[in-house]
C-alpha cells in the first residue's frame, strides 16, 4: 500500500509540473497580451495612452521577456506562495482569489453532499425494485434533470422567487452581511442562501449518478457471490449494503478526482447569474482581459485540485478495492 501511495504521489508531482506549463502557455496562444486588450478598450471609451507609458507597463510586469523567463518568474513566486501581481486588477493574485476559491469549496463540496445523498439511495433502490413506480419517477427525473442546464434552472428560480415572494435569491450573503465581519449571524445567512446554488449545481451531477448507481447495482445484485450471501441466510438489506453497493460504489469514489473542479467549472455561469462571489467569474474575466498571472494562478489552482482529489480516488479506491493496489 506504501509503495503505491508513492507512486501514485510522483505522478501527481510530474503531472501538475506539465499542467502548470501548458496552462501558462495555453492562456498566452490569443493573438497579444493584456496591454492590447487594454489599449483596445481605451480606444472604445475615447481615451489613448502613449508608447513610453506602454513599455513602462510591458517591463514593469515582463511582459517583454520570452515566455519560458516569463514561465520560470512566475512558478518561482508559487513556489513561495507568491502568484504574482493581477495585471488587471493591480493588486496581489492572492488578495484576489483565495475568499473566492473558498466560496467555490464550499459550494463545490455541499454540492458533492447533495448528490452523494440523493444519488446513491435512490439509485440502490431504483435498482432492487426495477420497473416500480419509484424506478419510473428516478428515471423521468433523471433525464430531466440532465437535459436542464444549470443557468436556466438559476433563472426560473430567481423568476419564481421575485414574482411569487418578492424575494431576492442571488448572491451568498443579505445585503447588510455582504461586508461585515464573519459571526453566528453573518454563518447562518450564508448557510440560508447556500442551498440555492447546492441544488443548481448539483441537480446535473444528482441526474447523472442516480443512473449509474442504478446501472451498476442491476449488474452486480445477481452475481453468484450475491446469491451466496442470500443462501447463508443473510438479511436483505444487510446483504444489499454490505456486497453490492461496496462494489457499485467505486465509479463514485473515482470521480472524486474531477467532481470538485468540474462543479467549480459549472457553477461559471450559475455564479454570473446568480451573482455569486464564487472563482467562476473572476476566472472568466481574467481570460477575456488576458490577465495571465490571475488566470493561471487560477487555472493552476483548480488543476490541482483535480491532482490531489485524483490521488484521494485513487487511494480510496484501494482501500475499497485491495485488487487494483496491482495497477
Amino acid at each position: 500500500m506504501v509503495q503505491f501511495i508513492i507512486r501514485r504521489t510522483l505522478i501527481a508531482l510530474v503531472t501538475l509540473f506539465a499542467i502548470s506549463t501548458m496552462s501558462f502557455i495555453i492562456i498566452q496562444l490569443p493573438p497579444g497580451d493584456f496591454l492590447t486588450s487594454y489599449i483596445a478598450n481605451l480606444a472604445a471609451q475615447g481615451d489613448s495612452i502613449g508608447d513610453e507609458q506602454v513599455q513602462i507597463i510591458r517591463e514593469s510586469y515582463g511582459l517583454d521577456q520570452p515566455i519560458y523567463v516569463q514561465y520560470v518568474k512566475w512558478m518561482g513566486g508559487v513556489l513561495q506562495g507568491n502568484f504574482g501581481r493581477s495585471l488587471e486588477w493591480g493588486v496581489p493574485v492572492a488578495d484576489l482569489i483565495w475568499d473566492r476559491l473558498a466560496m467555490s469549496l464550499v459550494v463545490g463540496a455541499s454540492s458533492i453532499f447533495f448528490v452523494w445523498s440523493i444519488a446513491i439511495p435512490i439509485g440502490v433502490y431504483s435498482a432492487t425494485n426495477q420497473y416500480s413506480l419509484v424506478d419510473y419517477i428516478a428515471t423521468f427525473f433523471g433525464f430531466l434533470g440532465l437535459a436542464i442546464p444549470n443557468f436556466m434552472l438559476a433563472l426560473i428560480l430567481m423568476w419564481v422567487a421575485f414574482s411569487s415572494f418578492g424575494q431576492d435569491v442571488g448572491g451568498l450573503f443579505s445585503p447588510e452581511f455582504k461586508d461585515a465581519p464573519w459571526s453566528l449571524d453573518k454563518l447562518w445567512n450564508f448557510l440560508s442562501h447556500l442551498w440555492i446554488p447546492m441544488l443548481i449545481v448539483g441537480t446535473s451531477g444528482t441526474a447523472g449518478l442516480i443512473r449509474t448507481m442504478r446501472a451498476n447495482m442491476l449488474d452486480e445484485i445477481n452475481q453468484p457471490y450475491v446469491e451466496t450471501a442470500r443462501a447463508k441466510g443473510l438479511s436483505e438489506r444487510r446483504l444489499i449494503w454490505k456486497y453490492p453497493v461496496r462494489v457499485a460504489l467505486n465509479p463514485f469514489v473515482s470521480t472524486v478526482g474531477y467532481a470538485l473542479p468540474a462543479l467549480v467549472g459549472a457553477e461559471i455561469i450559475v455564479s454570473v447569474v446568480l451573482n455569486l462571489p464564487t472563482i467562476g467569474p473572476i476566472l472568466l474575466r481574467s481570460l477575456l482581459s488576458q490577465d495571465m498571472f490571475l488566470a493561471g494562478a487560477i487555472v493552476l489552482l483548480l488543476s490541482t485540485l483535480t491532482v490531489v482529489g485524483t490521488l484521494l480516488s485513487d487511494i480510496l479506491l484501494a482501500v475499497l478495492d485491495p485488487r487494483i493496489q496491482m495497477v
